[in-house]
Formats: C-alpha cells, sequence, structure tokens
C-alpha cells in the first residue's frame, strides 16, 4: 500500500481551520514537540489532540520521533473521514481518488490531463461539494482540508489507487515532469522490482540535484520499497532519511534513519538535535570511511561545526588532520579555527579573511555560513551579515530549511553587534519557530540563547533569565558549549547593565572556567570587554589586565576597529585619572570606522562618566546625551538608565523618557501576545496559535503589563487601540 511519505503541499486544499478551534494540546509539552505536533497534522486542531493523547514517554518529551502514518496519528479522525467519502456516490470517489493521488507527496499536475485521458465525467464531483468534501476549479480539485484528502486516498482498494497512479503516469509526458512520471510509476508497481527501483534511485537524484528534495525523498523511499537487494535499499532508506531530514521533516526522517545503519546520517541528526560531541565522532569516522573527496569535505565541515558548537575547539585538530590524511583541502573555517586554537593569530587572520571573503550569492549554504563564522571571528559584521544571509537565501532555493535556520543562528550575532536589536530579535523568533517545527532542537535551543542577549539588551530581565535558563539546561544535556557560554554572557550582561558588578564578574570569571559543552573559547573572547569593565567596577584590576592582554594580541592582529576600539576602552578603563581620556578618544576615533554601534554608545557612556570625576562637565553632559540617543534608539532601558543618572549627577534637568508607540516598548513575541490579547484571544487560546504554553503566555502579558505601565486588558485594549491610530 502507498501512503503519504510526507507533509502534503497546500496546493488542492483550503485554507486550514482558525489556529484556535479544536482541542488544546497539553500546554506541559514542550514546545519543540508541540511544534512538530502541529506539522505532522497538518496544522489540524482534532487530529493534534488525538495524536498527543496516543504519545508514548519518550515521544512527550521529544526523545523518540511522532508517528507520520495517517493511520497512526489520528485513526479515530481518518475513520470519520472515510465514512464521509464511502457515503459517495461511486464515480465521485474515483475522481477524489485521482485528485488526492495527483496531490501528493509533491503536487503533480496530472488531474486534469488524466480526466480526460480516460474521459472521465466530472459532474459527480458536484456531490462532494454538496456534502462539504471537496470542489472543483478550473486548476482541479480542492479538498476541505488534508484530512479528507487522505481520507479519500486511503478509502479506496489497492488495486484502484494502482490504477489512479499508472494513470497520471501515462499523462505525464513533459520533459520536466520525468521524475512525478516515475513517482506514479513506482507508486502503481504491485511489488518489487529491481528496474523500477534503479529508476526511481536516478529520478530522486535528478530531483535532489534541483532542489526538490520533498520529491526526492519520496522517490528515494518508495525505490527502498521496491530494491530486492537488502545493501542497496538501505543505502536508499539513509538517502531518504537525509532529503526528509534536510527538507524539514524531522519525524519521518528519525524514523527512517532507525531502519539503517548509517553514520553520516547519524552524525547530522546529532549535530542538530543529540550530543554534539557524539555527532563530531559519527561525522569524523563517516569522512574517513567515504571514498569520495566532495562528500568527504563535505562531512569534515559538518565535523567542524560540531566541534564549534560543543566549545571543544581542539578537536578541529583532529579534523585538519584526517583532511591532510584524505587529500583533501581543510573546508570552511576549519584550519582558521586550528590557527586561531594554537596561538597562531597571524595564520589565523588570513586563513579566516580568505573563508569570509567565499561569500558570493548563489553558493553552497554551509560554506556561507562558515564564511560568516569567519567573518564573526575577524570582527567583519557587515560581510558576517551578508553571508547568512545568502547562507540562508541559498539553502531555501535548493529546498534545505533546515540550513536556512541554522545560517540564522549566526546571523543574530551580526545583528546583536549592530545595535538592529528589535528586527533581529524577530528575526530570531521566527527562526526558532522554524527550528522547533523542523525537529533542530539544538539549533532552538543556540536561538534561545540569543534571544536571552536581546532581552538583556531591552532590559527584560523575566525573559533573559527564562531564556537563558531554557538553554543551558538544553545545552549542558546535550554537550552544547555555545550556547551555553552565551546564555551565561546574557545573564552577565544583564548584571553588568543593571550595576550588579560583583554578579557580572561572578559569572564571566565562571565562564571563563568552563570546559567543552559548557563554556566556548570564542565566546569567552568576545565577553573580555565587558569583563574587564565589571572587573575593574569591582577593583580586580589584576584580572582585568590579565583577561585583555590575549584580547588585544588578537585585535592588534585582525585589526578589525571594532576590536581595537574595545581594547582601547579597556586600556582607558585600567588607566588612572587623566591618562583614561586620551584611550577613550581612540576608542570613539575608532568606533567610527566600526559597526557596533550599541557598543559605541557604551564607551560613550563610560568615557562621560571618566570626564564627570575629572569634572570635565561641558563634555561629559554631551556625551551622555549622544549615548543616551543612542540607548533609547535601540531598546536599551537600562543603559539608557545609566546615562540619566549620570546626566544628573551633572546637575543636569533629565526628562522622562518621550511618551513612544506602545508597540516599540515591546519585544517581538510580546507585540504578538499584546495584539492577540487585544483582540479577546484567552491565555489558552494564545499558546495554542504560538505553539507556546498557557504559563509562557501569562509571563509574556506580565512583562507587557509591566512595560507598558498598565494594569488589565482593558488598559491594554485602550493602548493598543490608540498605538494602532
Amino acid at each position: 500500500m502507498v501512503t503519504p511519505v510526507n507533509p502534503p503541499p497546500l496546493d488542492g486544499i483550503s485554507p486550514p481551520q482558525p489556529l484556535g478551534a479544536g482541542p488544546c494540546l497539553d500546554p506541559a509539552l514542550p514546545e519543540g514537540v508541540r511544534a512538530r505536533v502541529l506539522r505532522v497534522v497538518y496544522d489540524d486542531r482534532h487530529a493534534a489532540g488525538e495524536l498527543a493523547a496516543r504519545l508514548t514517554e519518550r515521544q512527550t518529551a521529544g526523545l523518540d520521533p511522532l508517528p507520520t502514518e495517517p493511520a497512526d496519528v489520528a485513526p479515530e479522525l481518518l475513520r470519520t473521514h472515510r465514512g464521509e467519502i464511502r457515503a459517495l456516490p461511486d464515480p465521485t470517489r474515483l475522481l477524489l481518488l485521482l485528485a488526492a493521488a495527483d496531490q501528493y507527496p509533491v503536487a503533480t499536475h496530472g488531474f486534469l490531463r488524466a480526466v480526460a485521458a480516460a474521459r472521465l465525467d466530472t459532474r459527480p464531483l458536484e456531490a462532494a461539494e454538496v456534502a462539504g468534501i471537496a470542489h472543483a476549479t478550473a486548476g482541479g480539485v480542492v479538498f476541505r482540508d488534508a484530512w479528507t484528502r487522505i481520507a479519500a486516498y486511503e478509502t479506496a482498494s489497492p488495486a484502484d489507487r494502482r490504477d489512479a497512479h499508472r494513470l497520471l503516469a501515462s499523462v505525464l509526458s513533459g520533459a520536466e515532469e520525468t521524475s512525478r512520471r516515475s513517482w506514479h510509476r513506482g507508486a502503481g508497481a504491485l511489488g518489487p522490482s529491481g528496474r523500477l527501483a534503479a529508476e526511481l534511485r536516478t529520478a530522486a537524484d535528478r530531483s535532489r540535484a534541483t532542489g526538490q528534495l520533498t520529491l526526492a525523498g519520496a522517490l528515494a523511499e518508495r525505490a527502498a520499497a521496491l530494491c530486492p537487494e537488502p545493501a542497496e535499499r538501505n543505502r536508499l532508506v539513509a538517502r531518504a532519511a537525509a532529503d526528509a531530514w534536510s527538507s524539514g521533516d524531522a519525524d519521518r526522517a528519525r524514523g527512517l534513519a532507525a531502519r539503517t545503519e548509517d553514520s553520516a546520517l547519524s552524525g547530522v541528526l546529532a549535530l542538530r538535535a543529540g550530543n554534539a560531541s557524539e555527532a563530531f565522532d559519527a561525522l569524523l569516522s563517516a569522512a574517513v570511511r567515504q571514498r569520495q573527496a566532495e562528500h568527504s569535505t563535505e562531512l569534515l565541515a559538518l565535523a567542524t561545526e560540531a566541534a564549534v558548537y560543543t566549545g571543544d575547539l581542539r578537536r578541529c585538530r583532529e579534523a585538519f588532520v584526517v583532511a591532510h590524511w584524505l587529500g583533501v583541502a581543510p573546508p570552511g573555517a576549519l584550519a582558521g579555527l586550528c590557527a586561531a586554537v594554537e596561538g597562531r593569530y597571524e595564520d589565523a587572520r588570513n586563513v579566516l579573511k580568505a573563508t569570509a571573503g567565499r561569500c558570493g550569492p548563489g553558493g553552497d549554504p554551509t560554506l556561507l555560513i562558515h564564511a560568516g563564522i569567519a567573518a564573526l571571528m575577524l570582527g567583519d559584521h557587515t560581510r558576517a551579515a551578508t553571508a547568512t544571509l545568502r547562507a540562508a537565501a541559498s539553502a531555501h532555493s535548493r529546498g534545505t530549511p533546515v540550513t536556512a535556520v541554522q545560517a540564522m543562528e549566526f546571523r543574530a550575532y551580526a545583528d546583536f553587534w549592530t545595535g538592529r536589536t528589535r528586527a533581529a530579535e524577530a528575526a530570531a523568533q521566527d527562526a526558532l519557530g522554524r527550528a522547533h517545527a523542523t525537529g533542530q532542537d539544538n539549533g532552538a535551543c543556540h536561538l534561545r540563547a540569543a534571544l536571552a542577549m536581546f532581552a538583556a539588551v531591552t532590559g527584560d530581565e523575566d525573559a533573559c533569565r527564562e531564556r537563558a535558563a531554557a538553554a543551558r539546561s538544553h545545552a549542558l544535556a546535550h554537550g552544547l558549549g555555545l550556547p551555553a557560554a552565551l546564555a551565561q554572557w546574557a545573564l552577565a550582561f544583564l548584571d553588568l547593565s543593571s550595576g550588579r558588578y560583583p554578579a557580572a564578574v561572578a559569572r564571566l570569571r565562571a565562564l571563563a572556567g568552563f570546559g567543552p559543552g559548557h563554556g566556548h573559547r570564542a565566546v569567552r573572547h568576545l565577553a573580555t570587554p565587558h569583563y574587564v569593565e565589571a572587573a575593574v567596577r569591582t577593583g580586580d584590576t589584576r584580572a582585568a589586565r590579565a583577561a585583555h592582554a590575549d584580547y588585544q594580541r588578537w585585535a592588534s592582529v585582525v585589526r578589525s576597529p571594532d576590536d581595537l576600539a574595545l581594547s582601547a576602552r579597556c586600556r582607558a578603563l585600567l588607566a588612572p585619572g587623566a591618562e583614561a581620556v586620551e584611550h577613550y578618544r581612540a576608542a570613539l576615533d575608532l568606533h567610527a570606522r566600526g559597526t557596533r554601534d550599541f557598543e559605541r554608545a557604551r564607551t560613550e557612556l563610560l568615557f562621560a562618566s571618566a570626564l564627570r570625576r575629572l569634572r570635565h562637565r561641558t563634555e561629559a553632559r554631551d556625551r551622555l546625551h549622544s549615548a543616551l540617543e543612542a540607548f533609547e534608539a535601540f531598546g536599551a532601558p537600562h543603559c539608557a538608565a545609566q546615562a540619566r543618572a549620570e546626566l544628573r549627577a551633572l546637575g543636569t534637568p533629565v526628562h522622562a523618557p518621550a511618551a513612544a508607540d506602545p508597540a516599540a516598548l515591546l519585544t517581538a513575541q510580546q507585540l504578538m501576545v499584546a495584539r492577540m490579547a487585544a483582540e479577546g484571544a484567552t491565555n489558552r487560546e494564545i499558546a495554542d496559535r504560538l505553539a507556546l504554553s498557557p504559563r509562557t503566555i501569562d509571563h509574556h502579558l506580565r512583562g507587557v503589563f509591566a512595560r507598558l505601565g498598565i494594569r488589565s486588558r482593558i488598559e491594554l485594549v485602550r493602548l493598543l487601540g490608540a498605538g494602532d491610530g
């Protein structure tokens, strides 16, 4: 029996029911599981409630894949829909079967030609329209929903389904329809066939090369079902799993992966949803066994990413040695990371510059991500943003949304440095939803850590702590040093910007002591200017000088204006009295040539504070006004409050912040929640729409009320209504 092997496209079904309709999902379900449940059930709330009740403990915890076959997902709903289909006349059911077979796993657009070739009368479709099951359009048949379409297919006998596929295959004669014709030929087969399996494998390769990964996965999976030779069948299942994963169907990918042994596939799945150290081992092992140099290079690039995620950058050396042994060039940022870890900063700079320069449009998404990582290490945030945006665009064009999510993880760093906090937070929230839906739990963890940092900048203490705690909990359980360190840094910056200097020092000092899986050398390096500032504030100048020494060495080699500016700021903080002034001026001159506008404003704030203590009141006042204006533009209330406190210390009248558009005071997710609440949605309804828990929604609404200075939903309606007007 042929069953749907991937979620069908939106073609051929009516818009989904309102998101608030039907039973609610258990709020205790992890957000990633909730998002995947909704994907598997095609956003049908009744099917979601049925599936959620059938999940095992391991599936509920996200440890095992969700079922993907319709009969295992929502058997009761399917039984109800099949009853509706059986009540229709035979000619109507035949037409619906033909339409359904034409629409999944991908649309093949052969229905109208098949109807004409078989000289079928389409008037019986009126019965389906009267029953509210489907209706005819100029382009074919539109079903009420995805489950009705599945029922129309499943209700037919195996013989009738095979006949429908054979008819569709016979009318797909265009040069660009070869792969879809092969799909229908395979679906219409009676049993194993080496010849058909080979045809389907070729069609899968062709579809994969053109970025049609959903179709490629369907073809490879059907080829495996028809293949009589066990070893080849195993390879086809692995290929189908890889296609399903790359196209965003994580549960089908994991289900298929359980049927085969493939270290490369295991490594990829572990990298994005398992233990990153195990991913490195599996990917490196697969690279050694790979016979084709191109595939070895790809696997080594992924192993490099695993080392980056764990924070054990020393393992890059292992990958570098394997590349040398295989006779392939070290891919992406591998050679630069090795040189940096070994302290060969000049070599690292040269290799990383070459890597960052390979960021032209349309390139390989993985290598573009490596270009972005290299640019971040060099302090070139403009190039990092360009590389990661192009990586996401290239990934979408190649049909690999999972890689697009990964690109947005690293894009968040560039956005943070350049002060685009609001836009960056909205983009990261969107990427987080996509990471959950595509089963990339590790990517979701990284994005949560980035969102914790954004919350620290925007002064949302509750959100910062909640996001950091969630990120660190997952990161520490999966050996992910990068997001664990980033979350720790977010908490430290929250303390620093709130004047809690001993707490900031403690967090940043702990960050320096954490090993792989818990911390990250690169994040520790990036956080050095904040550590120096906090240490100086607590009187620990010895520790501050030691931390600054290595930062200065890297900055002097890389020559990034931003890194040099921050190093000059560190020198200013460590310098006595009037000596600091020239260092601050040098820092601001360097900032003027860089892109880290938020840190430039913080440098100006620190400089103004030093000027006030030296009684240079006029310049201090001007600097503080400039910094305050920047912080208000960035939406950084804690930093703005520090600037106002300095102005008051100068005896300068400080006006309350000007009334702003209420929407501008909220984070991206707070704004979504606030608007839904203002429209009358309950916490549970909002939770269902955003695939969050009601408890999380309650937290967001409390944050909304605090930021807007209100106490009720009635005030929220009035305030947002006035803001929209």
